[in-house]
């Protein structure tokens, strides 16, 4: 009896045991069908490149996808369910009765599915390529498989996948953005081709075209840079009768790359750099407004190194002078002459994207003889070219209708013969329409070029190698000098005071000694300006870390080219900085002025800026109260010699949390000179109509009245105190003392219970007396009226003794409109506000 007992207790925990071990992942990167996967399980492939299970971004809701494995970073390269996402923790992922993956929420609802199989046993598995497969369990070849998430891309492109169509079951493989950076909904950007005439991608928003790769010439698209040369990444297309897609393969040993969409709408391509452990980012677009899709109108061409960037093709003219004028290109370019069909001609302009190629004809087996011969009899014929540039030029492509979306390159690119009447063919280097604006244009040269031409062409050419050698040094010495003549030119034109030595006399102590960078050492020295070695952008442009051939650290500030403050910005830098030398100021290591680039070089910060670390819950705890105390006090030194230490006097205007570097033992140093007003040994305070800085940190007098003194950094420095104390950044002007720090920080000063303001971060680190005299200092500095807070001076004795007296603060200047003892309380709340001319830009960490 016992016996019996004893084996019918065997057999239920064997049964039991059975049951709960069939429902876990019991392989590394294979589930069965009789296996389900919960939130906290996951997929891996066999060598630990990828890992497939779910994932939260910053909100509450759940997510399927693929992402790295071997990275630190998690990049999602691919999304099931991005459209219906899980609301709680509560998610299955198990192979259906119909043999497809199903996803069910926690009512046991399908909430995603793949497509039905006819799958008799089978398993899930991802692989090292980054491919979810569905596939029999049986069957070694993964080629085979029933389902793949490579079939269904959302941001990214690996190795391996498709983006195009098949043209039998009109399959469409395409890129969508997420919708926003921690939302991986679709989104309104999407990257998909038109294989239509000759294949291109474009880059819509919502339905709006906005970018345009360019055709496929053979061996890439024409818009895209060549990468194969840099042995990371060969660009391949495909063309049958069932399919046309494009793909991209590795074609060296880099462990990772991608091309992704992000939620901005910006294509880019990465690769890993192991040695770094860091993404490099060897290519994005749109990236200048030569990018955006039909920039110049109809027969308009863009060039990006000219200025305007849009000129008129020869022997066409602007549609509307006086919109060109005034640079909107958008209604094109017209013709000078009509055409006369039996006697028109062809220009020949080198080195473009061809036009759009959606509404084309094409012949890969016609000779570019036999497309101009078609081209010439077809009256609404109005341009031809070569289809591929490989094999000295292949096939033909003709257009009919207006040329869209022409893009001039210095090298590179196709030609292209646009019909023109034959008076305004000629054969000789010429100064644009008057809708060019003087605008050089491509040399027109009719189709057959004659042999005296050619034969003074090579005469010339002969003549130039001959002279190159001794030409040679005499240009770079030109280019040099025009690089410090223009340097000079830009610092002088606001500040005439400036004086430069003279290389042939004496050494004046009055001199500005900037040194100047060439452009090819900041690019080598920041990796051609990659992606990974972005420290921050701002409304001036980026800033790259990059490191010199002698090891020396550097942080580059690269003035955007469509940056409305750039030039002030660069010009105020130069100006403010290159004679200031403090240990609580970023020193300025020199400047590049190359290549119509402006860019300054600094010592590199290796904690990057205070607001960075400061409001960062991850990184906040690094900042204990010494180190914060420390971080006040030589923000206040570094104000000190700026307003009254230093051979001139200079208010920064915009110093905030962003604007303050902290160095690798955090010590702090005062950054961003753009918006820095210089004042004469007398001047005590000044006006302008162009109030500029950042909300919240803007003293009253100056956001509505434009008066700027140096009480003006002394009230920003008092809203630094305040946010450095309490790790809370102070949102701006309000009515109400609740709704912003410096009124809840008065308030708390009121009631008595001003250490409740302290960072939790910190806990009990701090020394009670030194906080509150820390938020003493703060308040005092933050007061309404100028003539009431304190100079900079007095605030490092203050922070420096703890026998110094302090006044009592009075009332912060946090609200607008009028003051508290005003009678008259009507005045509305305004969250944004214009005084003359404003420039206001949003608190954002670098």
């Amino acid at each position: 009896m016992r016996g019996s007992i004893n084996l019918h207790i065997y057999f239920f925990w064997s049964f039991t045991l059975f049951s709960f071990f069939s429902n876990i992942v019991t392989s590394v990167n294979t589930l069965t069908a009789i296996q389900s996967l919960e939130i906290n399980q996951t997929l891996v492939s066999p060598n630990q490149v990828f890992e497939f299970g779910f994932f939260r971004p910053s909100t509450s809701r759940w997510y399927l996808g693929i992402w790295y494995k071997d990275i630190p970073e998690r990049i999602v390269v691919w999304v099931a369910n991005r459209d219906t996402p899980l609301e709680n923790s509560n998610g299955t992922l198990k192979i259906g009765d119909n043999g497809d993956l199903v996803l069910l929420n926690q009512t046991g609802k399908s909430i995603w599915s793949s497509n039905e199989t006819t799958a008799t046993n089978p398993v899930i598995q991802i692989l090292d390529s980054g491919n979810l497969i569905l596939i029999e369990a049986n069957e070694k070849n993964t080629s085979n498989y029933l389902w793949q998430s490579f079939d269904y891309p959302t941001d990214t492109l690996l190795p391996g996948m498709k983006l195009g169509r098949n043209l039998e079951t009109g399959m469409e493989h395409r890129l969508t953005s997420w919708k926003s950076l921690d939302d991986p909904s679709s989104g309104d950007f999407s990257y998909r081709m038109e294989y239509h005439g000759l294949p291109e991608f474009f880059l819509r928003n919502k339905q709006i075209k906005e970018y345009r790769s360019g055709p496929w010439n053979g061996l890439i698209f024409s818009a895209l840079p060549v990468l194969s040369s840099n042995f990371i990444l060969q660009d391949n297309m495909s063309f049958d009768a069932t399919e046309v897609y494009y793909f991209i393969s590795k074609v060296n040993n880099s462990k990772h790359t991608r091309l992704a969409m992000n939620w901005t709408g910006e294509i880019q391509r990465h690769v890993w750099v192991e040695s770094s452990q860091s993404w490099n980012k060897l290519w994005y677009a749109p990236n200048d407004e030569c990018d955006k899709y039909v920039r110049c109108g109809p027969f308009g061409i863009c060039d990006s190194s000219a200025f305007p960037v849009c000129s008129c093709i020869q022997g066409f003219h602007a549609k509307n002078q006086v919109e060109w004028n005034l640079r909107d290109f958008s209604e094109g370019c017209v013709r000078n002459t009509g055409l006369d069909c039996g006697k028109d001609k062809f220009l020949r302009v080198q080195h473009v994207e061809l036009p759009e190629t959606t509404i084309v004809f094409v012949n890969m087996s016609m000779t570019l003889n036999d497309c101009e011969d078609m081209c010439m009899k077809n009256c609404s014929c109005t341009a031809f070219a070569n289809v591929e540039i490989t094999n000295g030029g292949t096939g033909c492509v003709m257009w009919t209708d207006e040329l869209l979306d022409m893009r001039q390159f210095a090298a590179g690119g196709q030609d292209l013969y646009v019909r023109l009447a034959a008076s305004d063919v000629v054969d000789e280097d010429h100064t644009g329409s008057a809708g060019s604006s003087d605008k050089k244009n491509n040399v027109g040269r009719v189709v057959g070029i004659t042999v005296t031409t050619a034969t003074v062409i090579l005469g010339v050419s002969m003549y130039c190698l001959w002279k190159r050698r001794k030409l040679q040094s005499i240009w770079k010495w030109k280019t040099i000098q025009k690089g410090i003549t223009k340097l000079k030119s830009i610092i002088r034109n606001q500040h005439p005071e400036v004086t430069f030595r003279d290389p042939s006399g004496e050494r004046n102590m009055d001199d500005l000694e900037l040194p100047l960078f060439d452009f090819n050492t900041i690019t080598m020295a920041t990796n051609n300006f990659s992606e990974a070695n972005e420290l921050g952008q701002g409304g001036f442009g980026c800033v790259y870390r990059g490191r010199l051939v002698d090891g020396q650290e550097i942080a580059v500030k690269r003035l955007s080219k469509t940056s409305g403050q750039g030039i002030e910005e660069f010009k105020n830098e130069v100006k403010s900085i290159a004679k200031l030398q403090h240990r609580n100021l970023v020193r300025l290591f020199g400047c590049c002025v190359e290549k119509d680039e402006q860019m300054l070089v600094y010592e590199y910060m290796e904690n990057n800026s205070l607001d960075s670390i400061l409001f960062d819950k991850a990184k906040c705890s690094l900042l204990d109260w010494q180190i914060r105390f420390n971080i006040i006090c030589g923000i206040a030194r570094g104000l000190l010699y700026l307003h009254q230490d230093s051979r001139l006097r200079i208010i920064h205007r915009d110093l905030k949390g962003s604007n303050v570097l902290l160095d690798r033992e955090m010590n702090p140093k005062i950054s961003d000179f753009g918006m820095a007003r210089i004042f004469g040994s007398d001047q005590t305070q000044a006006n302008t109509r162009r109030v500029v800085g950042t909300y919240g940190y803007m003293s009253p007098e100056y956001a509505m009245d434009g008066l700027f003194s140096v009480k003006s950094d002394v009230f920003s420095f008092g809203v630094l105190v305040l946010e450095i104390i309490s790790g809370k950044k102070n949102r701006g002007f309000y009515l109400s003392e609740e709704s912003n720090l410096l009124g809840n920080s008065w308030k708390h000063w009121k009631e008595g219970k001003a250490l409740e303001l302290i960072d939790s971060s910190f806990a009990n680190s701090y020394s009670a007396s030194e906080v509150l005299r820390c938020i003493h200092v703060g308040l005092i500095c933050v007061q309404e009226r100028a003539e009431d807070r304190p100079t900079i001076s007095s605030v490092v004795l203050m922070l420096g003794s703890e026998t110094a007296s302090m006044p009592q603060p009075k009332n912060p200047g946090f609200v607008l409109g009028k003051s508290p003892t005003d009678t008259d309380s009507s005045a509305k709340q305004e969250e944004s506000y214009t005084v003359n001319q404003v420039t206001i830009t949003d608190v954002d960490a670098r």
